[in-house]
């Protein structure tokens, strides 16, 4: 089998578990609450509050017997599966005291049938089931809903791909076959079957499926492209460089599985409470039971008060409080490319103080563009852009191609040139109009002696923009000032980070006047300049000394170092395979405003599970001394119909309020 296919068939694996649990939990669900009714209408305690005495009628407890036996036996077996494997692995929890109430319900209810006088349990049994099971068909269902999100990444693979060989002609195989270094067809409308860079042709790419930008990417020979992206309108061919658990929509696929399956530190709080208060409920039903009997009260009563006690404190609402809100902040955080490969990090995200950005590619888009253009002669700006930008256009070095993109920017349109020479590490020329221009570095001017002398050129230096001069002819006639652009979402990203109380810090190794420029730009709290790759993780210790817990935010080979050594690293956009390895969340989207969603969410989720907490934990300590008679002298006594109510309550409001969780409140409170 291949890598490809063991992928997707540990993820097919996986999600067919869940949904076999889920249909597994819905079938004895419904068929638990088809005899529910009837067993609720011929139990005598209904019979009586109703007025249906009528129907009472010779046999009803054996019928009542049969029908509670049937839920028992079929609705209960879940639990008394699960009731085994904590024995076995000597956990005792959840199950341990659903298959105990239910247990003792049921045996007692049996006895009075047959053998003993005394009140019949057996609607409160069946009831209780019903919660059970439907309580767990929605905890595989909210977990079901993630997993299906990793289905649809696995299904956006064609099957099918057009291998390109040596001699030209095209052969159609099983994507799984591909091979790195295959060459393959990419014809337009369809989807690329692998990771590759484009080697011939040039196309829009639609990605929004997988990284959710909406608009789609052009993109020419050299780029990379994603397995699973949509192929515009041009044909492609394209370089496979990587197969199987290579490929960015399997590390997608493992990342979030990751996330479901690590447990967090206030899951291991609930399970931890989880098996006190098993502990607790056994002890009080049996302290309850003795207890009655010791007062002079009969056992009917006290096996009344002992099974009101296991049905009250029944911990699934427990249960449920923190794995629905790891289902649901799971399932939003993927569909919304918020990618967390290590939850109990997402949830330290809450208390961070600091966020430390990497500049280049983070901040910024780590290409160049015309910041500031001047003018020493009777051409005006536009025209002295204008002609560099007709000079540029015929080279591929960066700063060239940022002064076209900067002439783009203002839609200035660009003149014919004739005699187009580059100037080996100092420029270009060319002749526009029949006049030569020339688009060069400060030294080449200075060689040449025309440097010329105007203030204002000082005050741009000063900035640590990058220069280049405009000649026309000898005549020096303008100077344009590129600088790295800053994304248009850094500034909103900075600003939401600070209005939550966090502090907002970059890393840079260029120089300490563009690093305060873009500082300045931004208004962050702090900057570090001129900093070496393997200086970074230092620089982050750093800010770790000043009592801050730190995040870093990165997307290159150089900052997974930092990464590592932050309290959370956060890499962003599709980065590189090193630091989205290191990194304990990733954010698909190359937006750093979504550094400020991963926090408000992980704000969000930890707020819902104290709240579910709280609930079922302060639930539970008001219901287990009432359930076992304490206020029984005041006349006021939690019977089990009562307790089963009340307990399938705070059941549905742990499952409703896990449900509200939203990636839009995204601000701290």
């Amino acid at each position: 089998m291949s890598a490809d296919n063991h992928s997707q068939s540990k993820e097919h694996d996986q999600s067919s578990h869940h949904r076999m649990m889920m249909k597994r939990f819905r079938k004895r669900f419904l068929a638990s609450i088809i005899l529910t009714p009837p067993v609720v209408l011929l139990s005598p305690l209904v019979q009586q509050l109703l007025g249906l005495e009528f129907l009472d009628f010779p046999g009803s407890e054996i019928v009542l017997f049969l029908l509670s036996t049937i839920v028992f036996i079929y609705g209960g077996q879940p639990f008394f599966e699960g009731f085994f494997d904590e024995i076995r692995d000597r956990e005792l929890g959840m199950m341990t005291l659903i298959a105990v109430a239910i247990s003792v319900a049921y045996l007692y209810s049996s006895a009075v049938v047959f053998i003993l006088p005394g009140t019949l349990f057996f609607w409160e049994l069946v009831t209780l089931i019903d919660v059970m099971l439907l309580g767990h068909w929605i905890e595989m269902r909210s977990i079901l809903g993630a997993s299906q999100a990793l289905e649809e990444l696995v299904k956006l693979l064609p099957s099918t791909a057009h291998i390109v060989h040596d001699d030209g002609s095209v052969e159609d195989i099983e994507a799984s076959r591909l091979q790195k270094g295959d060459r393959v067809l990419i014809k337009p409308g369809e989807r690329i079957p692998s990771d590759g860079e484009i080697v011939e042709g040039t196309s829009s790419i639609n990605e929004a499926m997988v990284t959710g930008e909406s608009k789609p990417i052009e993109k020419t020979e050299g780029d990379e492209v994603i397995g699973g992206t949509i192929n515009g309108s041009g044909s492609l061919e394209v370089n496979i460089s990587k197969v199987g658990d290579e490929t960015y929509i399997a590390q997608v696929i493992d990342m979030v599985r990751e996330a479901q399956q690590s447990k967090s530190r206030t899951q291991d709080l609930a399970n931890r409470a989880a098996f006190i208060l098993t502990i607790i409920a056994l002890t009080a039903g049996s302290v309850t039971l003795g207890g009655w009997l010791f007062a002079g009260q009969t056992l009917g009563f006290g096996i009344e008060r002992a099974v009101t006690v296991m049905v009250i404190t029944c911990p699934h609402a427990l249960g449920l409080a923190v794995p629905l809100v790891v289902a649901v902040s799971t399932s939003i955080s993927a569909k919304n490319g918020l990618l967390i490969r290590d939850r109990a990090a997402f949830e330290r995200a809450r208390n961070l103080q600091a966020v430390i950005f990497d500049k280049t590619g983070t901040l910024t888009k780590g290409e160049f563009t015309v910041s500031e253009i001047l003018s020493f002669s009777s051409f005006d700006e536009a025209e002295v852009l204008q002609l560099a930008a007709s000079i540029e256009s015929r080279s591929e070095h960066s700063i060239a191609q940022g002064i076209v993109r900067g002439a783009e920017e203002r839609n200035i349109s660009l003149l014919d040139v004739d005699d187009f020479e580059a100037i080996p590490g100092k420029g270009a020329r060319g002749v526009v109009e029949g006049k030569e221009i020339v688009a060069a570095s400060p030294s080449y001017v200075r060689e040449t002696n025309q440097l010329p002398d105007d203030p204002r050129i000082d005050e741009i230096s000063e900035k640590g923009f990058t220069l280049a001069y405009v000649l026309r002819g000898k005549e020096v006639i303008g100077l344009l000032a590129l600088g790295d652009i800053i994304r248009d979402e850094s500034r909103e990203a900075i600003q939401r980070l600070k209005d939550m109380g966090i502090q907002c810090m970059m890393l840079t190794g260029d120089n300490k006047n563009v690093a305060s420029w873009v500082s300045d730009e931004l208004g962050l709290d702090d900057y570090f300049a001129e900093v070496l790759p393997d200086e970074k993780a230092e620089k982050v210790k750093e800010v770790q000394n000043r009592g801050l817990t730190v995040a870093m935010v990165g997307d290159g080979v150089n900052d997974a170092p930092a990464l590592a050594t932050a309290d959370i690293g956060i890499a962003i956009g599709a980065g590189t395979d090193v630091a989205v390895e290191t990194a304990d969340i990733v954010l698909v989207r190359n937006d750093p405003r979504d550094v400020a969603s991963i926090l408000g969410l992980s704000d969000a989720t930890y707020d819902k599970m104290v709240q579910n907490l709280f609930w079922a934990t302060s639930y539970n300590a008001i219901a287990i001394p009432l359930a076992a008679g304490v206020l029984y002298s005041y006349g006021v006594a939690l019977d089990p119909a009562a307790g089963a109510l009340l307990m399938s309550l705070s059941t549905v409001i742990v499952a409703i309020n896990a449900k509200f969780l939203s990636v839009d409140n995204r601000e701290k409170t």
